[in-house]
């Protein structure tokens, strides 16, 4: 099984952490038989990269931002499983992707609505990665749940909670994203992230 993962950027060594950082995360929500993860750059290169493994008949899933809130209608009911994420990125504007044939919607993942807002269901976990200088106060008010926040929104939350920060400086994609995936605790991700929790639910049953 292979995971395709938006992320890493053009450079071999931020793709490194990528893959890291996902592989770390896996690991700590108990799954220790982990699929092969890809770190493809662009969500555009980790979506042809999918649809190229699935044209080789290879078990192949896809985990992308939603980039943008996910309309309710393709996320109805309890059930999961059911969630249409290929839905959702056929529809958003700069997507507008097809869904391969032979792929079904529980092989396609979102981090809704970017992978930062994982972040902030760990503040602890920003805290102690941050030091002194972190300003919790300054993150989204604890009540408000975290898909639900603009990714504009937390992209400028995480910056000026770090403004102050000296040790590790001002947040920075690039600098910090990936080592701090590797410090959350899945447990409180998946708690905060229906998506989240759907993520790690369908890799546990597709792993065994």
């Amino acid at each position: 099984m292979k995971l395709f993962v938006e992320g890493g950027g053009d450079s071999t060594a931020l793709k490194s952490e990528c893959r890291e950082g996902f592989k770390t995360f896996i690991t700590k929500a108990g799954i220790t038989k982990r699929p092969r993860i890809v770190a493809c750059g662009s969500r555009s290169d980790a979506y042809n990269d999918f649809c190229t493994a699935l044209n080789n008949n290879e078990e192949a899933l896809l985990l992308v931002d939603s980039e943008e809130n996910v309309d309710a209608s393709s996320q109805e009911g309890e059930d999961r499983t059911k969630w249409l994420p290929w839905k959702h990125l056929n529809q958003r504007k700069g997507d507008e992707w097809e869904k391969p044939k032979g792929s079904e919607d529980t092989d396609c993942h979102l981090m809704v609505q970017v992978m930062e807002t994982w972040f902030l269901a760990d503040r602890a976990a920003l805290a102690a990665f941050f030091g002194n200088g972190f300003k919790q106060e300054k993150l989204p008010a604890t009540e408000r749940p975290i898909e639900g926040i603009s990714k504009v929104d937390v992209y400028r939350a995480l910056k000026v909670a770090t403004a102050d920060c000296r040790t590790k400086a001002q947040y920075g994609k690039g600098a910090h994203s990936f080592k701090i995936l590797a410090t959350l605790d899945p447990a409180k991700v998946t708690s905060a992230s229906a998506w989240a929790a759907r993520f790690v639910d369908t890799l546990k049953k597709k792993m065994g």
